[in-house]
């Protein structure tokens, strides 16, 4: 299994976008998470085919943080049914991957500061 993962989500707004990204990174589940957006999304919902607008977040977490990681987007994102996904990194720059981890919480779940 993937030691690293990216998280993907969507909402419907900007400020929703901005404030769970924040809320990831200040508890340090996700090191970074990057906006992009709107973007157009088309998908069913109760039988109809429906387009709307939205803001994609992804995080950039460890797998080990996962559970934690989508309980805390389950609890703060606006959605009755929200995307999250989540995507192993199968390689990547060690250098990001040590600043990653460094952002992180440890492995043993304590909130540690790091440079």
């Amino acid at each position: 299994m993937a030691e690293y993962i990216q998280v993907i989500t969507t909402v419907a707004g900007k400020e929703d976008a901005q404030k769970l990204a924040r809320a990831l990174v200040e508890t340090r589940l996700a090191g970074c998470v990057q906006i992009a957006g709107p973007i157009a999304s088309t998908y069913r919902w109760e039988g109809q085919v429906e387009t709307a607008e939205e803001w994609l977040c992804i995080a950039k977490s460890r797998n080990d943080l996962h559970e934690e990681l989508e309980r805390a987007i389950h609890e703060m994102h606006p959605y009755q049914v929200p995307e999250i996904l989540a995507v192993p990194v199968i390689t990547g720059n060690r250098d990001y991957l040590d600043w990653l981890d460094h952002q992180l919480k440890t492995r043993e779940g304590e909130d540690v500061t790091h440079g």
